[in-house]
């Protein structure tokens, strides 16, 4: 029998992880894109880090740190609402989510030591604070960003999961599937793009709608 309790905790973390997403794009919109951060050169991205070291540090503890717990918390509601229904798939995606889990914890750490890194070296080594940034970048990119193989493997195993032992709610799950294409499909340089925006917009509705659906979950 599923624990009604975990369930409900689950919904709310699938909340929680939805509004790190809507927080995370909002600001990145309203703030960073505007100020430039994603473009021109490494001295302007850390002069940019320098004026909004705050800011920074509080996207960087919502998109990861707190995403990142929220993301255990619903990989085992979800394993323990698929175990009986469809136990190797559930056992394998719950998985890649744990691991998944963990990339974005340490993507976030990596991200914390840069910002407090390279804006402490800025005022000495301007040069040397923009070699870091840029070698620092790369890291936690490769961590937590740079492609999607761990949260779109999760997230198709998952809903093919739910699918095939009739949890969830259909239209979901085929949504749950067309993500984790999208984030497999940043693998391939040419589709990377297009995949990760398809992957990240889609991810806020399906964190959204599974976190309610669990918390409707009744004994």
């Amino acid at each position: 029998m599923m624990n009604v309790s975990l369930q409900k905790a689950g919904g709310w973390a699938g909340l929680v992880a939805g509004g790190t997403y809507i927080f995370g794009f909002g600001l990145l919109l309203a703030v960073f894109a505007p100020g430039g951060y994603f473009e021109g050169e490494a001295a302007d991205k850390v002069q940019f880090m320098i004026d909004n070291k705050t800011l920074l540090a509080v996207w960087n503890f919502v998109i990861w740190i707190t995403n990142s717990f929220a993301m255990v918390v619903l990989t085992v509601a979800l394993y323990d609402r698929l175990k009986g229904g469809a136990p190797a798939l559930a056992a394998v995606g719950s998985a890649y989510g744990l691991i998944w889990a963990g990339l974005i914890l340490a993507a976030g750490m990596v991200s914390n030591i840069s910002l407090a890194a390279v804006t402490g070296m800025a005022a000495g080594d301007p040069d040397g604070a923009a070699t870091l940034y840029l070698a620092l970048s790369h890291v936690e990119n490769g961590i937590g960003g740079g492609n999607e193989l761990a949260g779109g493997f999760w997230v198709l195993v998952i809903s093919l999961g739910a699918y095939l032992s009739n949890q969830l709610q259909k239209p979901l799950n085929i949504l749950g599937i067309v993500i984790g294409a999208a984030g497999l499909s940043t693998l391939i340089p040419a589709a990377s793009e297009i995949g990760g925006s398809v992957f990240g917009l889609g991810f806020i509705v399906w964190f959204i709608w599974a976190g309610v659906y669990l918390l409707r979950t009744k004994a």
